[in-house]
């Protein structure tokens, strides 16, 4: 790839390999090469500037889990050389619960649970990224209460008028991407089932998704068939029935010993209006970040695996209550 060091044959090749050297080589300097000094990287629970606030967070992290293993299990990409590239990266991930942090007191329990990061890249930097990962997944893991949490995180931050925000589009700074993706006919079809979904329409999981399938959302829910992608679904709709839905990123691909993929990134913007996934009504304004990777076989949709962070939300409902 021009302008990448000669050491990585594909951007999938160069994905995978620094996300291990950075993380379990103990590479973070790395990150001062790997990472553009002032991108900005969008998390559900608030906006990081700069290559040095990402390497102190990484830190951070691997204080609290030093036995994390980032096992990257797809890289979906888009672009070229001229133009750059869009990865999006789907990770799954262990660690073990030994250092203080922000999950609390060390508890020695274990995760696993999936991350998916959108990053841009140009000239062997990442220079923009979207990064989500389950959080909830892992508070669950570790034997916490997802609500609980999110209320002793704002008081540990200072309170509702101090704590950090988590990401809205208002906050958002340009870093440099402005691509939507590519027009494969995979990416197109997980965008018009996500878009048909997000238009209540739910006859499409059963027009749609192979009745075998296998389906993988926050607080590390698995469910299988159209039963259960109905129930993964149905309640985060049913709790911001008036929200926005945007697509903002689609990508499909078709590679060698692959099955047909693709990458969505999404959002839901508007009030917390109806029961479902997040109790009652509260009224709240939420921004609900969220990525889709789907696999596809002969009979639909096989394989889905969708993320947003629960707590995030959570987080954004309890500051509205005060």
């Amino acid at each position: 790839m021009r302008g990448f060091s000669n050491e990585f044959k594909d951007l999938p090749d160069y994905i995978l390999k620094i996300t291990r050297e950075i993380w379990e080589d103990r590479g973070l300097a790395t990150l001062h090469e790997y990472y553009a000094k002032d991108l900005p990287m969008r998390f559900p629970s608030g906006l990081v500037t700069g290559n040095e606030n990402v390497i102190n967070g990484t830190m951070a992290t691997i204080a609290e889990f030093p036995d994390r293993e980032l096992l990257g299990e797809d890289v979906i990409w888009s672009g070229d050389e001229e133009s750059g590239f869009l990865s999006s990266h789907r990770i799954l991930t262990t660690g073990t619960h030994i250092g203080h942090g922000a999950f609390g007191k060390p508890t020695g329990k274990r995760f696993t649970i999936r991350a998916i990061a959108d990053c841009a890249a140009k000239d062997n930097a990442i220079y923009d990224e979207w990064l989500i990962r389950d959080v909830s997944g892992i508070v669950k893991q570790l034997g916490k209460d997802v609500r609980k949490f999110a209320r002793k995180m704002i008081a540990r931050e200072g309170g509702v008028e101090h704590c950090v925000r988590p990401f809205t589009p208002d906050q958002d700074i340009d870093g440099g991407y402005t691509a939507r993706g590519n027009d494969n006919e995979w990416g197109q079809r997980l965008s018009d089932v996500l878009s048909r979904i997000m238009d209540k329409d739910f006859a499409v999981i059963p027009a749609e998704y192979d009745r075998a399938c296998h389906i993988h959302h926050p607080g590390a829910r698995d469910s299988i068939s159209h039963q259960g992608a109905d129930r993964a679904w149905l309640p985060l709709r049913s709790s911001f029935p008036s929200a926005k839905f945007e697509l903002h990123h689609v990508i499909g691909r078709e590679d060698p010993m692959m099955p047909p993929r693709a990458a969505v990134r999404w959002s839901l913007t508007g009030k917390h209006d109806g029961y479902g996934l997040f109790g009652a009504p509260s009224g709240a304004e939420v921004h609900v970040m969220g990525m889709t990777h789907a696999e596809f076989g002969p009979n639909g949709l096989r394989h889905e695996f969708t993320l947003f962070d629960e707590v995030a939300i959570w987080k954004q409902i309890m500051m509205h209550q005060g």
